[in-house]
């Protein structure tokens, strides 16, 4: 009964401490896409949420090393790159019998993005598996008043493709990012500001340099 009690506390704790999962992303975006967070695969780069019953010692989020290990003294012996959750879970299990006979625990992949473009915070975030991209550009502060959401780059897998998030189709919004995706917003156009006022300045330097070649040659 007590192990049933703690893990329902623990999956309320990761529900509160995460971004609610989507549904499926369409098949141009997510061709090859995890299809929930025990067959997510981590790489160097990404991150681990651990969070183990009774132990602040042992939880936490840790990076994945280049090595594929994570960044922590004791876990260090852990491979976490390239693993499926579900094995790294039972190893993890392993591991913590050292500690507990029986642990309670749980582990929540993290996938690295860099968000950029139009955003108000560019910058390199971690995002669980099921994190979509308009989720993904809320995190970094949401798009600026140039932001357009209707022209989104999607680098992925040496890729680019363009994404509109403002369109009819919901498949487009609830399509989920991957490890190591870049995401950038593209930024509208205004006459003024894009147009005239390069323009102007071109002009004005021009004429700069034709009033001192003018007056060279006076002299």
């Amino acid at each position: 009964m007590f192990t049933k009690k703690l893990s329902c506390v623990l999956a309320v704790f990761m529900a509160l401490t995460s971004v609610m999962p989507s549904a499926r992303a369409s098949a141009q975006v997510a061709r090859g896409a995890q299809a929930s967070p025990t067959a997510a695969v981590l790489a160097p780069g990404d991150a681990i949420r651990i969070m183990v019953w009774r132990r602040p010692e042992l939880s936490g989020d840790f990076t994945i090393a280049q090595d594929g290990t994570i960044t922590h003294p004791l876990y260090r012996e852990l491979n976490a790159a390239g693993v499926p959750m579900s094995q790294l879970e039972t190893r993890m299990r392993t591991f913590l019998t050292r500690f507990e006979a029986t642990p309670a625990f749980i582990i929540v992949p993290l996938f690295r993005i860099f968000v950029g473009g139009e955003v108000h915070a560019s910058a390199i975030i971690t995002v669980p598996p099921g994190t979509t991209l308009a989720q993904t550009i809320t995190l970094a502060g949401g798009p600026t008043d140039d932001g357009r959401m209707d022209e989104v780059r999607l680098f992925r897998d040496l890729k680019s493709i363009t994404v509109d998030l403002t369109g009819p189709n919901p498949e487009t919004a609830r399509q989920e990012v991957h490890s190591g995706d870049q995401i950038i917003v593209g930024r509208r156009t205004r006459f003024v500001r894009d147009r005239l006022l390069p323009t102007a300045s071109i002009i004005g330097a021009l004429g700069a340099v034709a009033n001192i070649v003018l007056l060279t040659t006076r002299h």
